[in-house]
Parts: C-alpha cells; sequence; structure tokens
C-alpha cells in the first residue's frame, strides 16, 4: 500500500485490531514526514535532501541501541524492537523519496516498478510483519497490491505530478503511443490519450487482481482491511475507464456512494 497520497484509502482505519492501530500511524506519520521534506514548500532540492538525511541519521540511531531525540524516533524503536521490523525497509522509503527530489522521468516501466519497490511496497511488507504473516508468498501479493495503488496514484495525478516536474509514465510508452509533454501540459485527454491510459488502467487491474488473493488469506479485520484497499483501488481505476482517462477534468475521488459499493464488495464477492 503505497504511503503518498493516502487519501483515497483506508490508513489505521477502524477495521484493524486496536492494538496494531498505533503502529501502522507511526509507520504512517514516518512516511508522511519524510515525503513531505520531498514535496512540499519552496526548499531547494539541497535541502530536502538535507531534511531526508537527517531521517536517515536519527533512523541509524535509533537502529544501533541509541536514543533519539526526536520522540516519533524513539516511539518508532518501540514498535520495529516489538514487532521485529525490518530496518531496511525504512531505508528503502527514504531512498525512494530522496530519488523523487532528483529524478524526474522514467524511461520505461522496470525504472517505474524499482521506485514503486521502494516507495510503496515497504508499507505493505511492514503491516504483514505486523500482522505476523510476512510469508515470501503474501509478500509476492503484497508488493502487487502496493505497486498497482502506486502507479494508480500516478495516473490520477498526472497534472498534479507535472507541475512539480515529474512524470512517472514510461517514456518508451508515451514515444509508442505518441503521447507529448506538451500534451500533458496542456491538458490534452483526446487523441490517443484514451486509449493509451486505457492500456495503463487494464495493467493495473490485472496487477491488482493478482495481489487480491491476499484479503482472503489473511483473516479477520486485517483480510477486510486490505479487501478494502483492493477494492479502493479497483474502484479509483473504474473511474478512470468511466472518463476515458480523462483525469485533467475529471479526477476521481472515492465518495459515500464507493466506500458502500467497496464495503460490499469486500463482504460479499
Amino acid at each position: 500500500m503505497p504511503v503518498d497520497h493516502y487519501e483515497n484509502f483506508p490508513v489505521a482505519s477502524i477495521l484493524l485490531p486496536g492494538h496494531l492501530r498505533r503502529p501502522v500511524e507511526l509507520i504512517y506519520q514516518f512516511a508522511r514526514q519524510a515525503d513531505d521534506f520531498a514535496d512540499e514548500g519552496d526548499l531547494t532540492d539541497a535541502e530536502r535532501l538535507r531534511l531526508l538525511d537527517g531521517f536517515r541519521t536519527e533512523l541509524r540511531l535509533i537502529e544501533n541501541g541509541s536514543k533519539s531525540e526526536n520522540a516519533m524516533f524513539d516511539d518508532l524503536a518501540d514498535i520495529i524492537r516489538q514487532h521485529r521490523l525490518p530496518y531496511g525497509l525504512f531505508h528503502d522509503l527514504l531512498d525512494a523519496f530522496s530519488q523523487d527530489v532528483v529524478k524526474k522521468r522514467y524511461a520505461n516501466f522496470d525504472e517505474v516498478l524499482d521506485y514503486c519497490r521502494r516507495s510503496a511496497n515497504p508499507v505493505g511488507r511492514l503491516l504483514l510483519h505486523l500482522y505476523g504473516a510476512a510469508t515470501p508468498a503474501n509478500l509476492h501479493l503484497s508488493d502487487n497490491i502496493c505497486t498497482s495503488l502506486q502507479i494508480i496514484n500516478f495516473l490520477q495525478d498526472v497534472a498534479v505530478d507535472y507541475q512539480k516536474n515529474r512524470i512517472y509514465l514510461p517514456q518508451d510508452e508515451m514515444a509508442k503511443w505518441g503521447v507529448s509533454e506538451s500534451m500533458i501540459a496542456a491538458r490534452e485527454a483526446g487523441g490517443v490519450w484514451p486509449d493509451f491510459m486505457a492500456m495503463q488502467v487494464g495493467r493495473m487491474l490485472q496487477m491488482m487482481r493478482a495481489g487480491a488473493p491476499l484479503g482472503r488469506i489473511l483473516k479477520g479485520r486485517t483480510g477486510l482491511e486490505m479487501r478494502m484497499i483492493v477494492a479502493g483501488g479497483t474502484r479509483i481505476l473504474e473511474k478512470i475507464s468511466s472518463k476515458q482517462g480523462d483525469i485533467y477534468r475529471h479526477r476521481p475521488k472515492l465518495d459515500a456512494a464507493d466506500w458502500a459499493l467497496m464495503m460490499y464488495r469486500s463482504i460479499v464477492i
């Protein structure tokens, strides 16, 4: 489950068992603050990287058993020890956010997947460790869900990301379909754009379905939470398709009716 722009999906929701809510909130707080260093405000790239390096320093402190002066990291150290969470996954998140500062284009889909491996997949893997369900098979299913959620967010936010001089759509695929940066700048949703977006949506539906069995493997409220997340990602893709990929004028958002449909699908289907 991707950590930036979680607005569309449940984060430490009431579906989670109470004893897991605080650990999930802490993981989200760590990721949210670090992501804001890379994205928010008018900082220079050097200042953004310096702030992220500060988080790395704090993370290494607690990793080495030292006490941090940052209360969040002291709390984080407690849950990492309690649940035996891998420090490498937190470092992966920081690496991804640092990459956002310096890398603005992605040559191909493999590069996008590599970014998602560090920006999104670590959160799903951390959750599985919290659940005591981090088997190799479950981790693979989780990676499919988290990568698809991250890329769904990219599809939603093509215009938003372009304002930050970022394009996460693979450059070789854009060239193949005849999609130019000038089209994105002009917010053109006609011509080849609907078919290009239909291809992107179809690929993410396939990836989401590949990970969906995890929602039935996990039991109880954690399984329901996972099924809701899968249903949310799927619903966003359906909304993109219903507008022929025009995310400029119709950026998909989940409303009350969508949440009801997601719950129905999560329980009945």
